[in-house]
């Protein structure tokens, strides 16, 4: 992985920042928990009741106000932001208040606890809001080299565990969802990841459910089992994590030729969205195709979810591959690809790859098989 000089990228990062807040008329950014401040500073707030915050004037240093027992987890990075910490006794919002100053128009991020930003509007009677994201969202979303390799590293390593799954590696029959949901996210931390994100386990007819909670229903045999799982994988130089996303299915025993038609139709769904997602192609249009498909396979209105998300600090990110959203693809851009069918009461299904848009065409960053692998684990 190519070595990166992180006081440098957060201060490049800065100044894109600055360059989109004068685009946008924002005279001052206040960045609170969330994914926008590691992206600026390295450094992750706790969701405390005790305030952070991110104050990033259009033409002056920006400082991070943080409470005084929180400052020695803060990497200090003077050529980017000054730290100033405050003690329990202070009111942190007249500091942020008073940083502000004569500002009039405030972009607040968008996670920042309602708390704050009804505190914030008090002390701050006579600015103007918006949401922090119109400013870095679309930043956020161009990935550079070193970001397409932090999700490309987290992809591997997932990859690998749905590889163990494929090849019946990882026992399914007998165990409850909750027991192999607990045995996906160990194995994520031992491929990596800092920590798990999430570790979807649907069986049989919950597979029918694109969110299911792992319960404590036992996988039997004769059914699919949908695993969806990610975690958040370290950037090391930065200590910026980026995330890992995969949904893979497998069944425990032969399929019915009415699933394995089904999982046909969704696997060329798939695969087509894939190949759809260049750069210039707007969003919605991605997302046609493997509707389109779908539809016409014979299971229309049975996938009910947008076809992908952005992906890199966090999970879910711009850019959102849905119908209505007509902004073209560009090269940087890093979403999930995962279209699935769902038929309540029986079962579902669902494939799902991490995709960079790059100028050479779509890059899959997940090469764990995508047919339906038939297991006796």
């Amino acid at each position: 992985m190519p070595s990166v000089d992180a006081t440098r990228t957060f201060a490049d990062r800065l100044d894109r920042v600055r360059a989109a807040m004068a685009d946008h008329g924002v005279d001052v950014a206040l960045l609170s928990v969330g994914a926008d401040l590691p992206w600026l500073t390295g450094y992750r707030a706790m969701p405390l009741e005790r305030l952070t915050m991110l104050v990033v004037p259009a033409d002056a240093a920006a400082t991070m106000f943080v409470p005084r027992l929180e400052v020695p987890r803060v990497v200090p990075r003077g050529e980017v932001f000054d730290v100033v910490g405050w003690d329990e006794t202070a009111d942190p919002v007249s500091l942020v208040a008073a940083e502000v100053g004569a500002a009039r128009t405030v972009a607040i991020g968008d996670q920042t606890w309602a708390r704050f930003l009804v505190d914030l509007l008090a002390a701050l009677p006579g600015a103007s809001w918006r949401r922090a994201s119109t400013v870095l969202g679309p930043l956020r979303a161009v990935k550079d080299e070193a970001e397409v390799e932090g999700l490309r590293r987290a992809a591997d390593a997932v990859d690998r565990i749905a590889a163990e799954l494929q090849a019946g590696a990882i026992p399914l029959i007998g165990r409850t969802e909750a027991e192999v949901s607990s045995d996906l996210a160990r194995r994520i931390v031992a491929e990596g990841h800092e920590h798990t994100n999430f570790a979807i386990v649907a069986a049989g007819s919950n597979a029918a459910s694109p969110h299911h909670h792992p319960s404590d229903r036992v996988i039997q045999v004769g059914e699919v089992v949908l695993c969806d799982f990610g975690g958040t994988y370290p950037l090391d130089d930065t200590g910026v994590g980026y995330c890992s996303d995969i949904t893979r299915c497998v069944y425990t025993g032969e399929p019915p030729v009415e699933f394995a038609e089904l999982y046909g139709v969704l696997q060329h769904a798939q695969s087509s969205a894939v190949q759809a997602a260049t750069v210039g192609t707007p969003a919605a249009d991605v997302d046609a195709v493997a509707r389109g498909l779908i539809d016409a396979g014979g299971y229309e209105g049975l996938f009910i979810h947008r076809l992908g998300h952005g992906i890199g600090v966090e999970e879910h990110e711009d850019p959102y591959l849905v119908d209505g959203n007509d902004d073209p693809l560009v090269a940087g851009n890093a979403f999930s690809i995962e279209p699935g069918i769902y038929v309540e009461g029986r079962w579902g299904a669902r494939i799902e790859d991490i995709v960079v848009a790059t100028a050479d065409g779509p890059l899959s960053l997940n090469r764990a098989d995508h047919g339906l692998a038939v297991v006796e684990a």
